[in-house]
């Protein structure tokens, strides 16, 4: 997954900026700044969404993405943080306590087996017939055949139960990735691309050196020969000035 931060908002020094994501508009606590791209550019994705034509869809449907994204931006900061150990708990407690994520889904997910919930919509029982949750919640090896390719009507989930056998992607789609995994492994191999080519540098300054010094040799120059081969007999004395009568 690839979001693109260049519509991230800017600001200049005399202004504060609008977006909520861009680390000068609060004064985040230092390492926030690894986070703010990718929530940035979320915020910008959710800000586009909601504003398509739901033409063709489903009422409930447009609202796929509101949850989604809400699960992504909440997944990605809680992954850094508990499973990646990327950003500090200040940076965590800061994105807490200015609502960049939903609080109370990330408690849920600290419970056993609500550790993939994609809303707390969805375990609500107010919001389902005869009071249960919904079928997203049922693990596959429970679900009739009709049932196997189900989603949730609010959120688009496809199951986000616990356990083996469950969909990976809980959306079947990019809101579905774990960001914080994608942005890890990218540093990681940005850093390998960084030594490897630290280490081609110095190898060919350790040949250029080599072969500087297997060039350099004290030998003779073309000049340096006192023989009287290259040009003749050395005159003698007070010939080029004349002298001789």
């Amino acid at each position: 997954l690839r979001y693109s931060i260049t519509g991230a908002a800017t600001t200049n020094n005399s202004k504060m900026s609008t977006n909520r994501w861009d680390p000068k508009a609060k004064n985040p606590p230092r390492g926030f700044n690894k986070l703010a791209p990718v929530l940035s550019a979320m915020e910008n994705e959710l800000r586009d969404k909601v504003r398509e034509s739901n033409a063709g869809k489903r009422n409930t449907e447009s609202m796929w993405p509101v949850h989604q994204i809400n699960w992504q931006r909440s997944r990605y900061v809680y992954d850094m943080y508990y499973t990646h150990k990327q950003i500090s708990k200040k940076v965590y407690d800061y994105c807490i306590k200015n609502k960049l994520v939903d609080a109370a889904l990330i408690a849920k997910w600290k419970k056993p087996g609500y550790e993939r919930l994609c809303s707390t919509y969805v375990i609500n029982s107010n919001n389902y017939k005869f009071g249960t949750t919904s079928i997203c919640r049922v693990p596959l090896k429970d679900r009739s055949p009709e049932q196997m390719a189900a989603q949730d009507p609010t959120t688009g989930c496809r199951g986000c139960a616990s356990g083996v056998g469950q969909p990976r992607n809980v959306f079947g789609n990019k809101y579905g990735q774990n960001l914080a995994a994608v942005q890890i492994a990218r540093e990681k191999r940005m850093e390998e691309l960084e030594q490897k080519r630290l280490l081609e540098e110095q190898m060919e300054e350790r040949a250029r050196a080599a072969n500087e010094g297997a060039g350099g040799g004290d030998g003779d120059s073309e000049t340096d020969d006192d023989s009287d081969d290259d040009y003749g007999p050395t005159p003698a004395a007070g010939v080029w000035a004349g002298g001789s009568k």
